[in-house]
């Protein structure tokens, strides 16, 4: 599929922000520990969340949707392992350890796939199912993790804030034998929002998005309603949209303490932003002022997952802008590709620096991965004529119908087939 963008038009309207993916994620992953029929509601439609419905369905759990609202019904799982084609789906899968063995006792499963943005290590996963008591072998390219006698809570400190393993240790840690505790933990929004979910199952969790995190075991959790948080990365790309275009958006649904290092790139960039309890609005330059410095950082800081959107709005601004990847080491596969539009980026090493154009062109671009195809999204609306985004599953992997989101701002793009078809 490809996105077809004629540029050149200044976003303008209002939209609501999506359900978060990185919370809904989890979530959905922790349903396997609540025995009965959880209810998630504002879950994005998304290619992660649909590969994440195959893995529950493969467990033996019942899942439906309606519209946003998904229920998971996990009262009979009949399988502890995770086969490597629906493991490959996508990078997150990973999360699913925690939950597979606290219910079962035994996880079976390979290396997780998806973007390749560098390497995301599952090593600090592994140690701490060890630290929780649980055997893990390799057999086969595949790892095993068994608990036959429970896990047992311990005292955990992350190397690295990583949130994937933050979120595993919390999920296996609500149905171990006493009470653990995680140092240097993750403490992104999405960490806070699985804890909310689980302590509405029943789970007890101090701490959550804050650098000690306190679980106390309890014997079972129980089936809960939950609403996702809103997608803050979703939130901050359409910003950037509006940005790049000159435009002016306001952002329904949305809590904007969690976008303050991207607010306060906005208005380094000559941005205007008001935000109160649910809302954002933005108003833009004609022409944007350049960044002088972003350095990515594991939240509060500012989020890897928004660099490249970023670095596209910045293309087009009056001067230098630099921006410095702290986590992921492939995160700028897409700076090939927007010099196709006529930007000037280059890359050394760690750090990209971007000259700033008057105008961008459009091109036919091909999408490397999630964040970089967003970034090609941005792009394209600021440029000159006609741009084609090809390759849209990444993209689509995260965003939900960006096609309708920006069409409803004044853009003009549609998803059409190869052979021009509109779908």
């Amino acid at each position: 599929m490809i996105y077809e963008i004629t540029g050149g038009r200044r976003l303008r309207g209002e939209c609501r922000v999506q359900g978060s993916k990185n919370s809904a994620l989890p979530i959905l992953a922790c349903s396997l520990l609540c025995r009965g029929e959880t209810v998630i509601r504002n879950c994005p439609v998304l290619s992660d969340v649909e590969a994440t419905f195959a893995i529950l369905r493969h467990l033996g759990c019942r899942v439906s949707r309606e519209g946003h609202t998904v229920t998971v019904d996990s009262a009979s799982v009949t399988a502890d392992d995770i086969p490597d084609t629906l493991m490959r789906e996508m990078r997150s899968s990973v999360i699913f350890l925690g939950a597979i063995l606290a219910r079962n006792g035994r996880a079976s499963l390979s290396t997780p796939g998806g973007c390749e943005i560098g390497l995301r290590p599952i090593d600090l996963h592994l140690d701490a199912m060890r630290r929780l008591g649980a055997q893990v072998r390799e057999e086969f390219g595949r790892i095993v993790c068994e608990a036959p006698g429970g896990l047992r809570g311990a005292k955990i400190p992350l190397s690295f804030p990583s949130v994937g393993a933050t979120e595993n240790i919390m999920i296996a840690a609500s149905l171990a034998q006493g009470e653990t505790t995680v140092t240097n933990a993750a403490r992104e929004p999405e960490i806070s929002d699985l804890a909310d979910f689980l302590n509405g199952c029943g789970a007890k969790i101090a701490g959550a998005g804050e650098g000690t995190v306190v679980i106390e075991g309890v014997e079972r959790l129980s089936p809960a309603g939950h609403t996702v948080i809103p997608d803050r990365i979703a939130a901050a790309t359409y910003l950037a949209a509006a940005a790049v275009t000159g435009g002016e958006i306001t952002l329904t649904g949305i809590i904007p303490a969690h976008l303050g290092p991207e607010i306060g790139v906005f208005e380094e960039a000559g941005c205007r932003v008001e935000a109160d309890c649910r809302r954002i609005r933005i108003n833009a330059p004609s022409r944007l002022r350049p960044v002088k410095m972003i350095r990515t950082m594991p939240y509060p800081g500012f989020p890897t997952d928004f660099q490249a959107p970023a670095a596209a709005m910045l293309t087009g601004a009056a001067g230098v802008s630099v921006i410095i990847e702290t986590i992921f080491e492939n995160r700028f596969k897409y700076v090939g590709e927007l010099t196709r539009f006529g930007a000037k980026l280059r890359v050394d090493g760690r750090m990209a620096v971007i000259d700033g154009v008057e105008r961008l062109y459009g091109a036919n671009v091909v999408s490397p991965d999630l964040r970089g195809g967003a970034a090609l999204l941005v792009a394209g609306l600021a440029a000159e004529g006609v741009t084609r985004v090809y390759d849209s599953r990444h993209i689509e992997r995260g965003y939900e119908s960006p096609e309708r989101v920006l069409s409803g701002l004044s853009a003009e793009i549609r998803r059409v087939e190869e052979d021009g078809t509109e779908r």
